[in-house]
């Protein structure tokens, strides 16, 4: 017993220090290591496996909508990276640059990937031709480099994986039907398979994607209430296209330039995972994500047959990702550790419950116990991680509308912002300079002009003009 205090002891309390819970529920639940590389972190076999986890249910749903997986070169030539001229900007000061191969100086530096625009403008220019050669819809799963002043893991890094899709479109119409039906692709998995719900809307004019026409953004409410970008698309119109001098020649016989969209999710997933699920115990997963979905362990193993009853049961479960610790270490480490792990379901079985022919089921997210019938335990598991996985959702949901709040005026909306953390629902006149005072006055940004918008009063919050348009605002990760 003592053990399992110390293990849980590592963790400091979320409301006493929420940065510093995040540090140790991610270390302490094994999921990265720190490299020897400044803000560079090792994705440790659990942290792994909830990424691979995410990479093929999306890569699934990616696929269902006709996009293909290509790679594309890490490098990017800087003469190509300057082609556009918004582009470049955004990203010059997050690029890491190399200037040497081997001994030599390069004749031409070249930049380190931060996203691949530039790469697919390019490999588009080469091999789009005709109105037949399109739409192309193409993804990458990589890692890309941002030369990040602060870092925190899978938040913020200067490497992570992420996805990145890039497609060309003949028409305007089709680019924008692309555009958004991958922004919705991605909150309903979020909200299926992460169980996060998702605010879904248009980002302001200044907090849109450099080189982008529109951007779109799925947003998230962390514990904490701060907000977090958990994925975002891209409408790029023709304005690559014409940096790039990508054509086609349409029905008709004339060159037309292709319009394009970009999209792309990452390793943030797993912060925002964390941070909206997790407890003072350590990690809470959902159980469509977890790379283990039930713990079996076994009480008083030396016993004769408990761990051959264990393993049965184990054996039974072949419908879910399931283990079976037969480690020599105490149960109550064993619960700690399950716990910290975020194994959504673990299963007690032990000499009384052999004689009773049961065991003792056991939920990670509510602590909740049962006592189950042997012969019941693959329906009652697959019943229950299916329980526990709308469960999560919709705490999450009400966690994120009781934190959500409505300003009409200015002072109302500081008054918020200062002492209640969450999203501020308040109506925006499109200017940018109330955005920049907003943000200068409060430390808030706007997160999304929401598709579901609504009336909340005629007047901009902070100017006290026409609004315009009902913004999501608050302070973000």
């Amino acid at each position: 017993m003592a053990n399992n205090k110390k293990l849980v002891e590592a963790i400091t309390s979320m409301e006493d220090d929420f940065p510093q819970w995040y540090t140790d529920v991610v270390k302490k639940a094994e999921l990265i290591d720190y490299s020897s590389v400044r803000g560079c972190m090792i994705l440790r076999p659990d942290g792994y496996a909830i990424w691979e986890n995410i990479q093929k249910e999306l890569d699934a749903r990616f696929k269902a909508t006709g996009v293909q997986n290509v790679y594309m070169p890490m490098f990017i030539p800087e003469s190509l990276l300057q082609k556009e001229k918004d582009h470049v900007e955004g990203f010059a000061p997050e690029v890491a640059w190399v200037t040497h191969g081997g001994n030599e100086k390069l004749q031409e530096r070249l930049c380190v990937r931060p996203t691949s625009e530039t790469l697919f403008c390019d490999f588009y220019s080469n091999i789009i031709e005709s109105y037949r050669d399109l739409p192309k819809l193409y993804n990458q799963w990589c890692s890309v480099v941002r030369w990040e002043k602060t870092t925190r893991p899978f938040l913020r890094s200067l490497e992570f994986l992420w996805q990145e899709g890039h497609t060309a479109h003949a028409t305007a119409e089709d680019a924008k039907k692309r555009t958004i039906q991958m922004l919705n692709l991605y909150a309903t998995f979020c909200e299926e398979i992460l169980a996060i719900p998702m605010i879904k809307g248009k980002k302001s004019e200044k907090e849109k994607f450099a080189g982008a026409e529109e951007t779109y953004t799925i947003e998230a409410l962390m514990h904490d209430g701060k907000a977090l970008q958990s994925g975002t698309s891209h409408d790029f119109g023709d304005g690559f296209a014409k940096a790039f001098n990508i054509q086609y020649t349409d029905k008709e016989n004339k060159l037309q330039y292709v319009h394009q969209t970009s999209w792309g999710l990452s390793t943030r997933l797993i912060g925002a995972i964390i941070m909206v699920h997790g407890d003072n115990s350590g990690l809470v997963l959902p159980p469509k994500i977890a790379p283990t979905q039930v713990m079996v362990v076994p009480i008083m193993q030396k016993k004769e047959g408990v761990l051959e009853v264990a393993n049965t049961i184990k054996e039974k479960l072949t419908s879910c990702r399931v283990k079976l610790d037969s480690t020599d270490k105490s149960p109550g480490w064993k619960f700690s550790e399950q716990e910290m792990r975020g194994i959504p379901i673990r299963i007690e079985i032990g000499p009384k419950d052999i004689e009773k022919n049961q065991c003792v089921i056991v939920r990670r997210d509510t602590g909740e116990k049962a006592i189950i019938l042997l012969d019941e335990v693959e329906t009652k598991v697959n019943e229950l991680l299916e329980t526990i996985q709308k469960d999560m959702f919709n705490k999450a949901k009400s966690h994120r509308d009781s934190h959500t709040y409505i300003a009409k005026d200015y002072d109302e909306f500081k008054e918020i912002i200062a002492n209640k953390p969450g999203f501020v629902k308040a109506m925006w006149c499109e200017e940018e300079e109330c955005e920049n005072n907003i943000k200068e006055s409060t430390g808030a940004t706007s997160r999304c002009m929401p598709f579901e918008q609504e009336n909340i009063s005629d007047k901009c919050v902070c100017c006290g003009k026409e609004a315009k348009t009902m913004v999501y605002w608050g302070k973000s990760y």
